[in-house]
């Protein structure tokens, strides 16, 4: 993509809370429409999955300034004692209603690729782009837990080969978002004949496009399609490392700059001890059954956690999925989103065990911190 067109996107999205430009570090909630949302635990919260907690959830969160609301795709849980992630919201559906109920945020829908048809994606995103204005992005996983393939009467594919379904899948939606004529097109994946989608989305060039690729071939499909890319990071150092060689290779490569997001469990507390009773409440209560069929399930069948997984103890699962912890004090809690700015980090995606009552101390304490760090405005 040329510098020139590189500028030109960026000024058709500057409506966008992503590209706005009135925060250097772009925040959000990840997997409020999911049971249990990112903590393997039975421990007490006022979170539940009820659409009224949902869109409260939402509107919370617009009205803090926060830029994105990303969904967890789901279609059965782990198992365990909590059944973890078992009953979820579908994310488009999920998204279109949230669009409605929010004025300024971006809503996402996480798709999976294999068991939605191209042109249904299409039409559903374009649909839910109006609803919101302008306001949708589609986050694009490939499928990587195969009891939910086998559901859909498919089979899971080799690793490398479903970023290759997800290139004609992702070749075709852009047609039918750009293209003013119908066409055909046969792929070794997909078929499509005398294609066409009215109306055309509002956002130029498309909705914004997020993966989480992380093995070589997903990290190559996102500097190729994304415009943003989603990754997992354990701390600064090793995150810039890994940035700085993403962002290279999609510049060097495709003449692309992608922005770059990540993923936190945050568990602030006035204190630093009340911090670490709560974290080892989680854990006193963890679903440690669920937590190793997720941390088998992922280490086996997907790319997007492979360096955690040879690390990781069980524990950072229950507590988060296995996310960056942010644990500790307001200020320590600060510290580490200004560590991770640093490395490179444009955006961060949040879990909480009571994301309503923990969204409203974050908000209190760490979010003056941020503004006086200059990440937010």
């Amino acid at each position: 993509m040329p510098e020139t067109l590189v500028a030109e996107v960026a000024e058709a999205r500057s409506h966008l809370a992503l590209y706005d430009g009135r925060h250097k570090l772009k925040l959000g909630t990840f997997a409020t429409n999911v049971s249990s949302g990112v903590s393997l635990s039975a421990a007490p919260t006022s979170f539940e999955l009820s659409w009224q907690h949902t869109v409260g959830l939402a509107q919370q969160c617009d009205a803090m300034g926060f830029d994105m609301l990303i969904p967890l795709g789901r279609w059965r849980g782990f198992g365990g004692k909590t059944n973890f992630n078992g009953a979820s919201f579908e994310t488009y559906t999920w998204a279109a209603g949230l669009a409605q109920a929010t004025e300024r945020i971006v809503v996402f829908a996480t798709s999976h690729v294999p068991v939605i048809h191209p042109i249904v994606a299409a039409k559903q995103a374009a649909t839910i782009d109006h609803i919101s204005n302008g306001r949708f992005g589609l986050n694009l996983v490939m499928g990587w837990f195969k009891p939910e393939m086998e559901m859909f009467g498919s089979t899971l594919r080799e690793h490398d080969q479903r970023y290759k379904v997800g290139d004609e899948w992702l070749q075709v939606v852009k047609r039918l978002w750009a293209e003013d004529e119908p066409f055909s097109y046969a792929g070794e994946f997909y078929t499509v004949n005398e294609a066409q989608s009215w109306p055309k989305p509002v956002q130029k060039p498309h909705p914004v496009i997020m993966n989480a690729g992380a093995s070589p071939a997903g990290s190559d499909f996102a500097a190729r399609n994304a415009d943003v890319s989603f990754i997992a990071v354990d701390d600064p150092e090793s995150a810039a490392a890994t940035i700085s060689g993403f962002k290279n290779n999609a510049y060097q490569k495709y003449g692309r700059e992608p922005l770059v997001f990540s993923g936190a469990y945050v568990i602030c507390r006035d204190s630093e001890r009340e911090a670490k009773q709560a974290l080892q409440s989680i854990l006193d209560s963890g679903d440690r059954e669920a937590a190793q069929n997720l941390m088998q399930t992922l280490g086996l069948q997907s790319g997007s956690f492979d360096h955690l997984i040879a690390k990781a103890a069980v524990d950072r699962f229950i507590t988060g999925y296995g996310g960056a912890p942010f644990v500790g004090t307001p200020e320590q809690v600060a510290e580490r989103f200004i560590e991770i700015e640093r490395a490179g980090i444009s955006g961060m995606t949040l879990g909480f065990l009571d994301y309503a009552e923990e969204l409203r101390h974050f908000d209190d304490t760490v979010m003056p911190l941020l503004r006086q760090a200059g990440l937010r405005a």
